[in-house]
């Protein structure tokens, strides 16, 4: 901000620089030929770039849109304000929904002020907190069905175990044996959707190292078959976690992506990419963080269908003939423990699930 406002005394300056890198809203100030002079954190978050980057570049290269540039050229001729709506810009090959409004100012060099609001984002915020709220209901309805499906199975069983005592005839105690094998089969279902019980034991780890676990297990697994893509950035820091869950949820969600891409094509065929990035300025559920670690788990199998889609994180809802619904459950709420988010997006030929882990804990919600 000293480029925008050099007068002002260190103090004002200093609380202005804490208001811009805070804002949510995607703030750049650009001189008399678009150029980039500054931009706040949210900005380099929504363009996946750094103000060193961009600095002194055509805002038009890294936001190529046609009504855009014609907006900036207006408002700097007319010196009025303009804002456009809910338009798609296209940043980085993807596609953003946006509100935007440029106005004109005058100091030093800087002759106007682009306020960005992605609409996209507000969506999403919307979307997570709904899931958070049905994903906790689901818990509770588990739970309550687990404990009174657990206590009628402990009975069953242990009749069972006193017939068989009884009984002289082997073939009659064949079907005693079918009884108690079964009941622990439910048992262990049972225990399997009611997640873990125990608090996670955090501790500070690099997240890479779970990846590269991770990538052991399925290299096993696959007998190196299939391909797996590192795309990392070493940038970031320890993140608190429990090493070993975090690896079965993440162990989970690159499983089902194996298994999607086995419905697809040959296994050889498969590319699942894992890729780490730092997201700034970031809500999860209504916590907003500053800082979070954003991992990607990137498939080219079928895709998940629409239908599916919305419902894939409830306990017993699987897309395969073969499968249980509880991996994906398990995964989230492995992720919930850690005041983290799992999201997924899908079209044929890539689906992404995207984890979202805070580098610090809100130790209120402990």
């Amino acid at each position: 901000m000293k480029q925008l406002i050099p007068e002002m005394i260190p103090e004002t300056v200093t609380m202005q620089n804490i208001i811009l890198d805070n804002l949510n809203t995607v703030v750049m100030v650009l001189d008399q030929e678009f150029r980039v002079i500054t931009l706040n954190p949210a900005a380099e978050t929504l363009l996946d770039t750094s103000l060193k980057r961009v600095l002194n570049q055509p805002v038009t290269a890294v936001i190529p849109e046609e009504n855009f540039r014609a907006d900036l050229d207006r408002s700097l001729a007319q010196h009025q304000q303009f804002t456009r709506r809910e338009t798609d810009f296209p940043i980085n090959g993807e596609m953003i929904n946006v509100d935007y409004s440029i106005s004109p100012i005058v100091c030093g060099d800087a002759r106007l002020l682009l306020e960005i609001n992605p609409r996209d984002r507000v969506q999403k915020i919307t979307r997570e907190e709904s899931l958070i709220a049905k994903q906790e209901t689901s818990r509770i309805l588990v739970r309550g069905l687990a404990h009174e499906v657990k206590n009628p199975l402990g009975g069953i069983r242990g009749a069972a175990q006193l017939l068989a005592r009884e009984l002289d005839d082997k073939g009659l105690k064949e079907f005693t044996e079918i009884i108690i094998q079964e009941a622990d089969r439910l048992r262990d279902l049972v225990d399997q959707m009611l997640g873990p019980l125990q608090p996670p034991k955090m501790e500070a780890l690099n997240i890479h190292e779970v990846l590269e676990r991770v990538m052991q297990l399925i290299n096993a697994e696959t007998g190196g078959e299939l391909r797996l893509k590192r795309d990392y950035d070493p940038s970031i820091p320890d993140i608190p976690g429990d090493f070993e869950r975090l690896i079965q949820a993440i162990l989970n969600l690159v499983r089902n992506a194996m298994q999607a891409i086995d419905q697809a094509m040959p296994r050889s065929e498969g590319l699942i990419t894992l890729r780490t990035r730092i997201a700034r300025q970031f809500t999860i559920g209504t916590q907003r963080r500053r800082l979070v670690c954003h991992l990607s788990i990137i498939d080219n199998g079928s895709g998940i269908p629409p239908e599916l889609i919305e419902n894939i994180f409830y306990p017993m809802i699987s897309g395969r003939a073969d499968g249980t619904g509880l991996g994906l459950p398990m995964a989230q709420s492995i992720i919930s423990l850690h005041q983290g988010l799992v999201e997924c997006e899908s079209k044929p030929g890539e689906t992404v699930f995207n984890v979202y882990l805070p580098l610090s804990l809100d130790m209120s919600q402990e």
